[in-house]
């Protein structure tokens, strides 16, 4: 199963190679800066949480083995699962870094990350997020005398709205349900022409090698300057508005200066570009005068207007380049055009003094990311966390629900349909309605099973594995009176470590006795762990003369003697659910078994410590045969 974050590499069914190495993390973290300082349409937060998610899985396995950058620390993480949770942490951190909202980053990471969740996992990823929290305040602390740029500008909240709209009114409810419409529209739309764009580079553009990829990247970066700095000159310069002390806002700004009423070529002093003052803002400077309520005479319609259709547009071509993006930023630079766009409307139409377009701004933004993204609860959070509004609450559930209601009506997430693109087999939250009506013996490859013996020809082994690509095989053995047996599963990555070190190799084409002392293991459990920051041992790799292919190895002590399985005619759904919630990567399909062993119960699972006996039993229900 492939979560939708950076968890694709250490997810149940799915090894995406490459994703988290050594490589993808400077790449991701230079390409970042690069593409979020050049002032393309998007955003930094994507990458944040693929940042996270790399480092996470670097420190899973003491580093990288192939820049010698590591440590036997962290060499404690040893199995797929703490892996995973590890890379959950990542994300988590990722997210509470970008939005400074901890709460958000644990949503997310239940939410969009991870398919499994544990109350231990929680803990763990509210951990990650907290001191995420502290660090970024320290730094913030640090950072106030401006020697770091624009970081920390807008404080821990960085769109800070708690002094906006106090209350509203019954009536409002329908624009703001309008919002929710037109960002489940503009949503699904911007999902299905960057899916188009998308297929169309893959199938054409990027398969014509890097050097396309890099002048495709900078053709969109010529595209965005000339339509940033053309727009602003085609647009009639305003008059400043009266000044006001209370709000603390000069018009015009200095040029060069950001902020609100920027002066860009001008012929007066005392005038101001509106198109101008969103182009040449960063994307956090920009968002929060939208917001703002305490600019509702600085944008004109018709700037608002050519503004979102020039951006919407570049946000459609910036995304898939060969850059580093994230959507975050984008939808609610998007979203908060037309929100106050509508906010205009509505102060017009209903002549109200306490209804403001900034209220309308941050709707709209959520209705956008809820329309794109089908976020819910993690998106709700994280916006009432960067607004420090809590009184807009109720508001933005309404729109998240009605936008990803009307986005789904036309496609899936944005996730959804990247992942499909790329041909990962994500599994969705719920089943499709048609395995209601199929067994699991339906669902079963038509080809036929490739398994190996317990003591299998070493030549045999390298057939097998070079005439498939299965991840995994079935062991089988046989009892006295000749009856296969399944007794476990052997994965692909182990036959190759035993492949390549030999050491396993035997001349006897019998089992060895456990009991005789004949067999050892001779493997250290790192050697099986699975390799993160490479592609592992390929076959290719592996050197083997013409005496190492008539030798024999014996699997029993490599194999997993109990893998998950099914009946032939369990219901197709309880198989999806078994795959979606224990994050499996295999599932054994078998015969009805014909008799029952017993029958375990809640109250069986529950471990109790016997007077005056120092080891812990397990109660037991068995099941009495009825002859």
């Amino acid at each position: 199963m492939f979560t939708k974050s950076a968890d694709s590499h250490l997810c149940s069914g799915v090894d995406t190679h490459g994703i988290l190495l050594f490589r993808t993390l400077i790449g991701k973290v230079f390409g970042s800066i690069g593409s979020v300082g050049g002032g393309l349409a998007l955003g930094k937060e994507g990458p944040l949480v693929h940042t996270g998610a790399c480092i996470a899985s670097l420190l899973g396995q003491g580093g990288s083995t192939k820049y010698h950058l590591n440590s036997r620390w962290f060499n404690v993480f040893k199995s797929d699962r703490d892996r995973r949770d590890l890379v959950t942490c990542g994300c988590a951190a990722g997210v509470a870094a970008a939005f400074r909202a901890p709460v958000g980053g644990v949503l997310f990471a239940l939410e969009e990350v991870t398919s499994w969740w544990r109350s231990q996992l929680m803990w763990r990823v509210f951990f990650t997020s907290a001191i995420v929290a502290v660090v970024v305040r320290t730094a913030m602390g640090w950072c106030k005398s401006g020697k770091c740029g624009h970081f920390g500008s807008g404080g821990f909240i960085i769109w800070d709205v708690s002094d906006g709209q106090e209350d509203y009114s019954f009536a409002e409810l329908l624009p703001m349900a309008i919002i929710g419409v037109i960002g489940g529209l503009l949503g699904a739309l911007f999902n299905q022409l960057t899916l188009y764009i998308t297929t169309w580079r893959r199938n054409h553009l990027h398969k014509k090698g890097n050097r396309v990829k890099i002048i495709e990247a900078c053709l969109v970066s010529v595209l965005t300057s000339v339509i940033s700095f053309g727009l602003p000159l085609l647009r009639k310069c305003s008059p400043c508005p009266e000044p006001d002390p209370a709000s603390g806002i000069e018009c015009p700004r200095p040029p060069g200066m950001y902020g609100n009423y920027v002066n860009f070529f001008c012929s007066k002093d005392n005038e101001y570009n509106d198109l101008a003052t969103i182009f040449f803002n960063t994307q956090d400077d920009a968002i929060r005068n939208l917001f703002s309520a305490k600019t509702i005479n600085e944008y004109s319609s018709q700037s608002l207007l050519t503004f979102l259709v020039m951006f919407y547009g570049l946000a459609v071509v910036t995304f898939g380049t060969a850059v580093p993006a994230g959507q975050f930023v984008p939808g609610i630079m998007i979203g908060s055009t037309y929100g106050r766009l509508v906010g205009m409307f509505v102060v017009k139409y209903y002549r109200k003094l306490n209804i403001e377009e900034g209220t309308y701004a941050l709707l709209g933004a959520a209705s956008f990311l809820g329309g794109s993204m089908r976020m819910t609860v993690s998106l709700c959070v994280i916006m009432v966390e960067i607004t420090n509004n809590l009184k807009l609450l109720p508001l933005i559930m309404l729109v998240l629900l009605i936008s990803k209601a009307v986005g789904d009506a036309f496609n899936d997430g944005i996730y959804e349909e990247q992942a499909r693109l790329r041909g990962i087999p994500l599994l969705d939250s719920k089943p499709k309605y048609e395995m209601r009506n199929m067994m699991a013996k339906e669902a079963c490859g038509s080809g036929r099973v490739v398994s190996l013996p317990r003591v299998v020809k070493v030549s045999d082994v390298v057939s097998i594995l070079q005439s498939n690509t299965h991840n995994g095989f079935p062991v089988i053995d046989h009892t006295r009176s000749g009856e296969p047996l399944v007794i476990g599963l052997v994965l692909r990555s182990h036959l190759l470590v035993i492949l390549q070190s030999k050491v396993d190799f035997q001349h006897s084409p019998l089992p060895s006795d456990p009991r005789t002392g004949g067999r050892s293991i001779r493997h250290d459990s790192g050697e099986f762990a699975k390799p993160v920051s490479s592609k592992g041992i390929c076959l290719d790799d592996i050197h083997l003369t013409s005496e190492d292919l008539e030798m024999y190895i014996d699997l029993a002590p490599f194999l997993n003697p109990s893998p998950y399985i099914v009946p032939e005619d369990m219901s197709l759904t309880k198989v999806y659910n078994l795959f979606r919630q224990l994050g499996l990567r295999h599932l054994f399909v078998v015969p009805r078994p014909s008799r029952v062993l017993g029958l375990i119960t809640r109250k069986d699972l529950l471990i109790e410590d016997a007077e005056n006996v120092n080891t812990l039993e397990l109660q037991a229900t068995s099941v009495r045969s009825l002859i």
